[in-house]
């Protein structure tokens, strides 16, 4: 076995991990199985992590940052609103269908640490890092397109996740990929109705996204 660093071997043992449950189903996921995916002894696995509650808990967090990489690669820059919210919305969706044994892993994740008491902190720190997530990339739009929002930007985290989460879930049983993309994007266009357009410095907004004062009570240059 080749030396590495422990943040590398822990990547590696993620990758296995998730390509066991990914294929075989999260019961699969033991650290005898993860151990001999990745080619290490089992004592590698139990030096890199406590316990399977943080592996699992590293599992749904690197599921969360690919979907979240790939979604904001190529962000457009200086145009309207909508056409970032469809752009990320759409990169955000492929990433989804072109990794279908991972999304279906993330469901696992949830239910397998409800029905486990012991695991009950992977469904929530799972949740945590998908809305965090969410805000992530709205707090990127708000600098992209110069806008604000009508509503604390945390509250449209969580209708966000709600939403995809929905009709992820309603791919994996229909397969109707086209369906479940024309539906995310009318969530972008309800986003954009949320959206003040004004030009304001990233600075100037606070930390749910609303102008820091309202535009309309602004002091006006005199005439």
């Amino acid at each position: 076995m080749n030396r590495m660093p422990v943040a590398e071997r822990r990547e590696q043992l993620i990758e296995a991990a998730l390509a066991v449950a990914s294929r075989d189903g999260i019961d699969a996921a033991t650290v005898r199985a993860i151990a001999a995916e990745a080619g290490v002894s089992l004592g590698v696995v139990h030096y890199c992590f406590q316990d399977k509650d943080e592996l699992l808990r590293a599992m749904a967090h690197a599921i969360t940052t690919q979907n979240l990489a790939n979604s904001l690669d190529g962000l457009p820059d200086g145009v309207p609103v909508d056409t970032v919210l469809e752009t990320v919305i759409d990169a955000l969706w492929d990433t989804i269908v072109s990794a279908r044994g991972p999304q279906l892993l993330s469901y696992e994740l949830t239910t397998s640490s409800l029905r486990h008491a012991e695991l009950n902190q992977v469904a929530i720190d799972q949740y945590r890092g998908q809305w965090s997530a969410a805000e992530h990339v709205l707090e990127l739009v708000e600098k992209t397109a110069h806008i604000g929002w009508t509503v604390p930007r945390a509250h449209i985290a969580l209708a966000i996740v709600a939403v995809v989460d929905g009709y992820s879930l309603a791919w994996l049983v229909d397969g109707d990929t086209e369906a479940a993309r024309r539906g995310l994007q009318g969530l972008g266009r309800y986003l954009t109705q949320l959206a003040v357009p004004v030009e304001l410095a990233p600075d100037e907004l606070d930390r749910h996204g609303l102008p820091a004062e309202p535009v309309a009570l602004r002091e006006q240059p005199s005439a």
